[in-house]
């Protein structure tokens, strides 16, 4: 029997799918595309943000999705995993000659490949993580790392941040801090799983607050730092700090918050784990998002675009002393090491490197924001404009505004998704062309505009 009714939840990092908007939208799909529609929605569970479907997909290359109408859509949703675009010709050879080679290795045994991934992914990560463990989802390698901290530590305690999203299995739900996964019918979770507010300037809980493109004020994130730190000494016993070092809404820490947290960390023996799963593998202009702020954590999370957007697969890195499990089963995983994922990770991180996208993006992802800061100032409903790279987002002052923009752009090609309600998230491959970035603000300007029509 079904539980009790539930209140809708708050908003959070995915877009909303019961508006008027999206029952519009759905009454507009072609025969062919509801036809996949239906089978889709008849087949599957039903969950927030997952269905219904917006519309079905048979095609992808490069920046753009393909429906089946034959609407052609420049993709900066993508869920943060298409960093070297859809379909890369060299990931996809790569991947066909190691499925005809050596396309799975059971537990117990490992392959050249899979050290060779390993070995790849330490180069990459910030100095001092030194060692790997793989999955296949950043949920799991979120659970993963919190299992690494426990037994490092003896303790079981987290301090998170809320509005936060760390993956969707009941310990990545516990440390996350958004209603939708946790509240309601999805509770109790995990004991011992603090929180504290989220980090931010515009709208800031414990100051003035200010937009991106103003100054910042020497108290920015100050008060937020303390309360942690007051936090991880009145409890004495945390063993790990797990957040964004940017937050995927998105918001970059305010100047010197890390190195604030990484000293109160290190003041009370709490590992810090960062959680680069949407923001990493040079999507913020730096391969890490945690260079951006001058502190290496004692954990990190890669996921989404480890596999090209095309096969799953995620890690977490840790530094060396806390190789302490080994008479424990942390992610005792059917495709811990399998090669064909461990190649298309390789494969991708070198993609990354020769076509030298963590430049793209900060090259690339500056033109853009100077873009979106000049549709923001033509529009007063626009509040604020920030990220890093090719991770940027526009707050809206109004979530009805920011609803009506997203469905204008999809109805023009243009395909992103709205975050907490009232942010455009705007995260494209970090190989889109310049042609593409120009489609894209064009397209924007003319929503805005039709806004006030």
């Amino acid at each position: 029997m079904p539980g009790p009714a539930v209140d809708v939840p708050a908003p959070s990092e995915s877009d909303t799918n019961r508006s008027a908007r999206r029952r519009r939208w759905d009454a507009d799909r072609t025969p062919a595309d509801r036809a996949v529609l239906d089978r889709d929605a008849a087949a599957f569970l039903k969950q927030s943000v997952s269905t219904p479907c917006l519309t079905s997909i048979v095609g992808a290359e490069g920046s753009w999705l393909i429906g089946t109408d034959g609407t052609r859509y420049l993709d900066m949703h993508g869920n943060s995993a298409h960093q070297i675009g859809y379909g890369h010709p060299r990931l996809v050879a790569a991947l066909q000659e190691q499925v005809a080679t050596l396309p799975f290795v059971p537990r117990r045994f490992t392959s050249d490949v899979t050290a060779e991934f390993a070995e790849s992914l330490i180069a990459h990560a910030p100095p001092g993580l030194e060692r790997v463990l793989l999955t296949t989802g950043g949920s799991d390698a979120v659970e993963l790392a919190l299992k690494i901290a426990r037994v490092a530590t003896g303790r079981h305690k987290t301090l998170s941040f809320w509005d936060s999203f760390h993956g969707a299995g009941f310990g990545a739900s516990s440390v996350g801090g958004e209603q939708l996964f946790r509240s309601g019918p999805l509770s109790p979770l995990l004991p011992g799983a603090e929180h504290v507010p989220p980090f931010g300037c515009r709208g800031d809980l414990f100051g003035p607050g200010h937009r991106a493109d103003e100054p910042h004020l020497p108290s920015c994130g100050v008060a937020l730092a303390r309360l942690v730190d007051y936090t991880l000494r009145v409890q004495g016993d945390v063993a790990a700090v797990v957040a964004e070092p940017m937050r995927a809404v998105p918001t970059p820490a305010p100047p010197g918050f890390w190195q604030a947290v990484r000293a109160s960390c290190d003041a009370t023996g709490t590992l810090l784990v960062f959680d680069e799963i949407p923001t990493g593998l040079g999507r913020t202009g730096a391969f890490s998002a945690s260079e951006h702020e001058g502190v290496v954590p004692d954990l990190l999370v890669w996921g989404k675009g480890l596999g090209g957007a095309a096969v799953p697969v995620a890690a977490v890195l840790a530094r060396a002393e806390l190789d302490v499990a080994e008479d424990w089963a942390l992610g005792h995983y059917t495709h811990e090491k399998n090669p064909l994922t461990a190649r298309a990770g390789l494969t991708t991180i070198a993609i990354i490197d020769d076509e030298g996208l963590v430049t793209r993006a900060r090259d690339a992802g500056a033109v853009f924001e100077a873009g979106l800061r000049s549709i923001a100032r033509d529009h007063d409903v626009v509040a604020d404009v920030r990220g890093r790279g090719l991770f940027l987002g526009m707050e809206l002052h109004d979530t009805d505004a920011a609803e009506a923009v997203l469905y204008a752009c999809l109805r023009r090609g243009l395909s992103f998704k709205t975050t907490m309600g009232n942010v455009l998230t705007l995260a494209p491959p970090l190989t889109v062309s310049d042609d593409e970035l120009t489609f894209a603000l064009e397209t924007l300007d003319a929503a805005f505009r039709a806004l006030v029509r």
